[in-house]
C-alpha cells in the first residue's frame, strides 16, 4: 500500500465509512481508495460491522410516547449528556462509529478532539489490562465474593456515584458471578465484575467513569486472542471482555445492557 498522504488521514477514513464527507473529501478519499485497496478492505470490513452492531441493537431501537420528556433539561450537570435511552435508541438507529477489531478507532459523534483518546482508546485497553492480569488469578481473583452480591453492588455503585448499580446476571448465558473488585479507569473509581461458565472461561464486565464525555459508542476491540465489546452511554463506559466468541460476547454485552441502570 502507498504511503497514506497528509491529506487523506486515518480520521478522513473513518468518515467515509460512516458516509460523514463533504461531496469534495469524498472524492479525494474515493481516488486514494481507488490506488489503495488495502484501505479499501479495510473500510469495507468497517461498514460490515456497523451493520452487525445496527442490528444487534435494532431491537431496543423503539420509539416511546415519554421519549420527548427525555429531551427537556433537567439541570447543569444533565445539560451536556443525552439523556441515556434517547441516545442509545439513536445509537441503534445507526448514528454511531464502530472501530474496527484490528484497534483503528474513529473519532466519535460530537466528542471534542481531546476527549477522543480518553473516551475509545483507554477504556478497551483498560477492560484487556484487568481481564488478562485478574482473570487468570486462581486465589484472588476479586476482592468481594458472589457470596456477598448485595454488598458488592452498594460498595461499588457507592464510589461510583451509582445508586441504582446492579450486578449483571448471566446465568442464562452459561456464566455464574465469581465477584468482583475496584480499580482505577481513566484515574477515577470503576467497578470490574468476574463471571466464569462451567468449562472455568472466564469474562469481565468493566465500568468506568468520564465526567467530561458526552457522546455515545458501541464499538468492538481485540488484542490477540481477548475480545472487547464496549460501550460509551453518557458519563459511563462499559467493557465486556473475553476469550470467548465474538457472537457470545455479544450476548453477553447485550445482556449487560439489558440490566444496567437507565
Amino acid at each position: 500500500m502507498n504511503e497514506r498522504p497528509p491529506a487523506v488521514t486515518e480520521a478522513d477514513l473513518h468518515a467515509f465509512a460512516d458516509d460523514r464527507l463533504l461531496p469534495e473529501d469524498r472524492a479525494r478519499v474515493t481516488a486514494w481508495l481507488d490506488d489503495n485497496p488495502e484501505d479499501a478492505a479495510l473500510i469495507a470490513a468497517w461498514r460490515e460491522q456497523n451493520d452487525g452492531i445496527r442490528a444487534l441493537f435494532a431491537p431496543y431501537a423503539v420509539e416511546k410516547a415519554e421519549d420527548g420528556a427525555l429531551l427537556r433539561p433537567r439541570g447543569e450537570a444533565h445539560r451536556r449528556v443525552w439523556p441515556r435511552r434517547l441516545a442509545m435508541a439513536a445509537a441503534a438507529a445507526g448514528i454511531f462509529v464502530l472501530g474496527t477489531a484490528a484497534g483503528h478507532y474513529g473519532p466519535p459523534l460530537l466528542s471534542p478532539p481531546e476527549l477522543r483518546l480518553t473516551a475509545l482508546e483507554t477504556l478497551p485497553r483498560q477492560a484487556q489490562s484487568a481481564f488478562v492480569i485478574y482473570a487468570s488469578e486462581v486465589r484472588h481473583p476479586v476482592e468481594v465474593g458472589a457470596d456477598q452480591e448485595a454488598h458488592l453492588a452498594a460498595w461499588l455503585g457507592k464510589r461510583l456515584g451509582i445508586a441504582d448499580l446492579k450486578v449483571p446476571s448471566l446465568q442464562t448465558l452459561g456464566f455464574h458471578l465469581v465477584g468482583g473488585r475496584l480499580l482505577p479507569v481513566n484515574d477515577t473509581p470503576g467497578a470490574l465484575f468476574m463471571y466464569e461458565d462451567a468449562t472455568g472461561k472466564r469474562i469481565t464486565v468493566l465500568i468506568g467513569r468520564n465526567e467530561n464525555n458526552d457522546t455515545t459508542s458501541f464499538r468492538f476491540a481485540n488484542a490477540g486472542p481477548v475480545e472487547t465489546f464496549y460501550w460509551i452511554d453518557g458519563e459511563l463506559g462499559y467493557a465486556v471482555t473475553g476469550d470467548i466468541p465474538r457472537d457470545t460476547l455479544r450476548r453477553v454485552a447485550e445482556e449487560c445492557y439489558k440490566q444496567f441502570p437507565t
